[in-house]
């Protein structure tokens, strides 16, 4: 899983449109149609405006009250400036490759809600945001959220939800089995191995033994990464290491592997399942609610004594559609909405789901952070937080993702594992930069 996308949505419906048998232009008539649709039975406004009308496209977030939330939003902009209109479309099912197809077509969206890849800025599909930022709004957010969102130099995105992943544990359990808090990938399969009893397993990471959730996680935790200065950097001893760990690990009796809900999902650790759980912030509330204090959490341990603590810097960005006919305006409401207006930032990270804010003098403001393991993954996406560049695509994704997938469930070496990906991957990076 490329971890510049926060998750699958909770509670995404099927859209009804069938991709495959559709034309592009179809297809967005399609789109325009549903979002109409929905908007107008949960609160379209404004479709009579006689000024400048903006659209902002969002992909159905599974929280409750995220629609009624960015509606509201787009609401408050328009009374505030009588001269623009806000049109939101909730955008159900496939949102991806709906955009990607609507930004093809002069109809697509103003602003909308993404992650941001080099290609996007080669189509010329994003517009540079550079010029809505002072120095002191530009310092306070994370450089990892301004990096994840430029090429060449220049911001094309700007992040409205920081996630991060943590390995959640109860405590009780821990200690009653002598178990401290691993700090290492040794420590951790020893953790595993010692807290499974009967049903329960020691740790769950997903039911692909971790394949997607510590793709990586783990080369992070080892001190290496996966594309530095426009070359592919993974296929070294460091991360054949980690991944043999992954597989290790994948052995060692202690993993949960048939949960009824994958990794991104806490229903294992809350129904008792395991001890430990890795999966993201946003997932917080519900633990707390079932544990309370009982309840620990960290950043994914150290590979080993050479290595670092790790975790993912995730999340949405917002950006401006570079051939939208309102330019001007798309850009002051994405200033207004994602730098100016913290109020509504809070409201949106802190409200339904539970995220960082990204501007850093919100996030601190935020009393919901500010103690326990909230104020912990703060910290850690901070120090360790890291993320996938735009130009690491999803082809990519999908070569080292097959194979990791040979190391852990077929017995492929590691170390030849790693060099067969890294040259694919060359070559779609040499295709990609063309």
């Amino acid at each position: 899983m490329i971890h510049r996308c926060i998750r699958p949505s909770a509670q995404t419906t099927d859209c009804q449109f069938e991709i495959g048998r559709l034309t592009r232009r179809e297809l967005l008539q399609g789109l325009l149609i549903t979002g109409g649709a929905i908007l107008s039975g949960c609160g379209r406004f404004n479709s009579s405006h006689s000024g400048t009308v903006i659209t902002q496209w969002f992909h159905q977030y599974g929280e409750k009250g995220t629609q009624q939330a960015v509606i509201r939003y787009a609401a408050e902009y328009t009374r505030s400036h009588p001269h623009v209109s806000v049109q939101v479309v909730w955008v159900p099912g496939d949102y991806h490759t709906k955009l990607s197809t609507a930004l093809l077509t002069n109809g697509g969206p103003d602003v909308f809600e993404d992650q941001l890849t080099t290609a996007m800025v080669t189509a010329n599909q994003v517009a540079p945001l550079d010029d809505l930022f002072t120095p002191q709004t530009r310092a306070d957010f994370l450089p990892a959220d301004h990096a994840a969102n430029s090429v060449g130099g220049k911001i094309y995105g700007i992040k409205t939800v920081d996630d991060c992943g943590v390995l959640y544990f109860r405590k009780s359990l821990m200690e009653a089995a002598g178990v401290a808090p691993p700090q290492t990938m040794d420590d951790l399969i020893t953790a595993s191995q010692k807290l499974t009893a009967g049903q329960r397993k020691g740790l769950f990471v997903g039911n692909d033994s971790g394949i997607s959730a510590l793709l990586n996680i783990l080369p992070w935790s080892a001190g290496s990464d996966f594309l530095v200065d426009n070359k592919i950097v993974f296929n070294n001893e460091r991360t054949v290491l980690a991944y043999q760990k992954l597989a290790e690990l994948s052995s060692s009796g202690g993993l949960l592997d048939d949960a009824p809900t994958d990794w991104w999902d806490s229903a294992s650790i809350i129904n008792g399942l395991c001890v430990m759980q890795w999966t993201g912030l946003w997932a917080y509330p519900a633990i707390y609610k079932k544990f309370g204090d009982d309840l620990g959490g960290m950043a994914w341990p150290a590979l080993d004594s050479a290595g670092s603590p790790s975790t993912f810097s995730g999340g949405w960005s917002i950006m401006v559609n570079s051939q939208s006919a309102h330019l001007d305006e798309a850009k002051q409401f994405v200033k207004w909405i994602a730098i100016d207006n913290v109020k509504d930032q809070l409201d949106w990270c802190l409200s339904y789901g539970f995220h960082v804010p990204p501007r850093i003098s919100a996030a601190k403001s935020a009393v919901q952070l500010q103690s326990g393991v909230p104020a912990i993954a703060v910290t850690n996406l901070k120090k360790y937080g890291k993320f996938l560049p735009p130009s690491f695509n999803a082809a990519m994704n999908t070569v080292l993702t097959d194979a990791v997938t040979g190391v852990v469930k077929q017995g492929v070496p590691a170390a030849t594992a790693m060099d067969d990906a890294a040259r694919l991957c060359t070559r779609e990076l040499e295709r990609e930069n063309e």
